[in-house]
């Protein structure tokens, strides 16, 4: 008798997929639902008659959005805050990871390490102390501001090395037999090995990097420095009108502020929609090998 074609498997698998495919619509809806808005016209949209597809189909909000030379400049903070904040916080992590990985016959001080970055973990050093700290060492107002003190993840951390402990000593024994150095087992052996997991962890980075906005808000002292997400929140959330030149005045009034809206909130979602596909499959399988520990 096979199993997978009983009346009870046949069951579950039409409940499962009924399951899943309901919980990923209500995923999708709220972005078809912002992408229709940004679509629609400004009347169709206040009145409240746009729910999944476009009503009045226009362009304008993209026009607007993509006309304004201040979203632009943010959005091009936000691509730099991305590529320089992901490389500089993955070479940490890969460099940090590996060390830890060791037992404390190879590396001493593992334990001490260790304990030191679980107790960022849970004590941090608070936003006056950081502000001051950054002000000090002069990053305020500059991209460094926004990639640095951030830049190692003890969570990511921890994924990476336990991923190395999973992968077989053996490979270490032998290129430490060859000749290899720590160096070169390291960038030649253990990280293209470690692809999925450095997939992973390069994600949470760079979503992190994408979506954050307050660290913006906290170091940047003039508006033209400020990164996408927080040029967002001045524009959207604050209603703050001070980006607005008045010559795009007339334009605004012939959009909906909720038109405009969910076409700068789409184009700044737009970027990680693009990525997520390509990393996804690295994704499953980097958190659950990740996650096992000896």
């Amino acid at each position: 008798m096979r199993t997978d074609r009983s009346f009870g498997r046949k069951l579950f698998l039409i409940c499962n997929f009924i399951f899943l495919a309901s919980v990923s619509l209500l995923c999708l809806m709220p972005i078809i639902h912002i992408l229709a808005l940004s679509f629609s016209s400004g009347q169709a949209a206040s009145a409240g008659k746009v729910i999944l597809w476009p009503v009045e189909f226009t362009t304008a909000a993209y026009a607007n959005v993509f006309g304004k030379p201040e979203y632009l400049r943010a959005f091009w903070v936000s691509i730099q805050r991305v590529l320089m904040g992901t490389t500089i916080s993955m070479f940490l992590t890969i460099i940090t990871a590996y060390p830890l990985s060791k037992d404390s016959r190879q590396f001493r001080l593992r334990t001490y390490y260790s304990w030191f970055f679980v107790f960022t973990i849970l004590f941090s050093g608070g936003l006056i102390p950081n502000y001051l700290t950054v002000k000090n060492l002069g990053m305020l107002d500059t991209i460094w501001a926004l990639v640095l003190p951030g830049a190692v993840t003890v969570f990511n951390v921890i994924l990476l090395l336990n991923f190395y402990r999973s992968l077989p000593k053996e490979l270490e024994e032998s290129s430490l037999l060859d000749g290899a150095g720590q160096f070169t087992t390291l960038w030649k052996i253990y990280v293209p090995l470690s692809l999925p997991a450095l997939a992973t962890t390069g994600l949470f980075t760079m979503v992190g990097h994408w979506n954050s906005w307050f660290d913006g808000m906290i170091y940047m002292n003039h508006p033209e420095n400020y990164p996408l997400q927080t040029f967002l929140q001045t524009i959207i959330i604050k209603m703050d009108f001070r980006f607005i030149k008045p010559e795009r005045a007339e334009l605004m009034l012939k959009l909906s502020d909720r038109t405009s809206r969910a076409a700068q909130i789409f184009v700044a979602a737009f970027p990680i929609l693009i990525v997520y596909p390509f990393l996804q499959r690295f994704f499953i399988k980097g958190i659950v090998m990740g996650s096992v520990k000896e």
